[in-house]
């Protein structure tokens, strides 16, 4: 352990922090307590819900919905990087080892830039069934997705690797107490001791280019989509797409729009409070209402909950 001088640690290397959480007395913290519990009780049924769905569900199993699966598997991994470390911190604080810290940083920047990824491949997914239904099967085919999936998660693994390298091979000796619920690149860059501007700018950098890439292929995507809706002659046709696209493009829109706050602007890293509020919302909340978002906005789903609610209560009052 680091020795104490004057109030501050020494500059020998630390071994472990502390992460703060959020501040507060311990009313303040049992209700974020019940907050995060429920959060993470409702992402982990959601998910797993509609992960079973796609699976039994034969007439669910299409590229869509395998893209489908892998999103909310992403969701119910990196929400569990997350929540249950953060829930035994608010009931007692404790220390999360140097190890510990640079492993949660590097699983949850691999998932989320993997999920971020994966939302640009849904975006073409959908641009070549609408747009070339022809050329789709044999474009689209088993082996294509699963290479695109795993170029996703290449994608995320590369980024995550970057940012943890780069951030715990700086010197942390000033303080080895997180501002943050868990360990993520702004608070630790607080902690060090070295000058952290090439890691703000390789943060910059990467999440932007991350950002404008896949933003680009959504936008371009549904341009084209939206052309070739609008030529469609049947009006149920057009609803149940405008329905389809519309459950991905709020997803897109709500996890873009938190991660660019947090990540992808000059000056992100400067208001820790205001970036443990963003962290909730895409560690916790979005994961929880993706499965709702793709469920109730989605006939198909529906049809294939229905389904299988009837397939279970036929087999509990014993109809074969």
């Amino acid at each position: 352990m680091p020795t104490l001088r004057n109030g501050n640690l020494s500059a020998l290397p630390l071994r472990e922090f502390v992460l703060e959480g959020f501040r507060g007395g311990v009313e303040i913290q049992a209700l974020l307590f019940a907050v995060f519990l429920v959060l993470y009780v409702v992402t982990v049924l959601g998910n797993i819900a509609m992960i079973v769905v796609i699976t039994l569900d034969a007439r669910l199993h299409s590229p869509m919905y395998f893209f489908l699966k892998n999103l909310s598997f992403l969701d119910l991994c990196y929400s569990s990087v997350i929540a249950p470390n953060a829930l035994a911190n608010f009931l007692s604080p404790k220390a999360i080892s140097f190890g510990g810290c640079a492993t949660q940083l590097f699983f949850f920047a691999l998932l989320v830039t993997t999920e971020g990824l994966l939302l640009g491949v849904m975006a073409y997914d959908r641009f070549m069934a609408i747009c070339s239904p022809l050329q789709y099967p044999v474009t689209m085919c088993p082996a294509t997705c699963v290479r695109l999936v795993l170029g996703a998660y290449c994608g995320g693994c590369l980024n995550s690797i970057i940012e943890t390298s780069l951030t715990f091979q700086l010197p942390f000796c000033s303080s080895n107490r997180i501002d943050h619920f868990f360990c993520d690149v702004p608070p630790l860059l607080r902690l060090a001791c070295a000058n952290t501007a090439l890691n703000e700018l390789v943060m910059f950098g990467i999440c932007g280019f991350i950002i404008v890439g896949t933003t680009l292929v959504v936008l371009v995507s549904y341009g084209y989509i939206a052309v070739t809706i609008l030529r469609m002659r049947s009006g149920s046709g057009r609803h149940k797409l405008f329905s389809t696209c519309g459950s991905h493009l709020t997803a897109v829109s709500l996890f873009y729009g938190t991660v660019f706050v947090m990540y992808a602007q000059p000056g992100a890293v400067g208001s820790m409070e205001q970036g443990k509020v963003v962290s909730v919302f895409y560690t916790l909340v979005i994961p929880m209402l993706n499965p709702l978002i793709y469920s109730l906005r989605n006939k198909d789903v529906k049809d294939a909950l229905r389904r299988l609610g009837q397939v279970h209560s036929q087999a509990q009052d014993g109809v074969p």
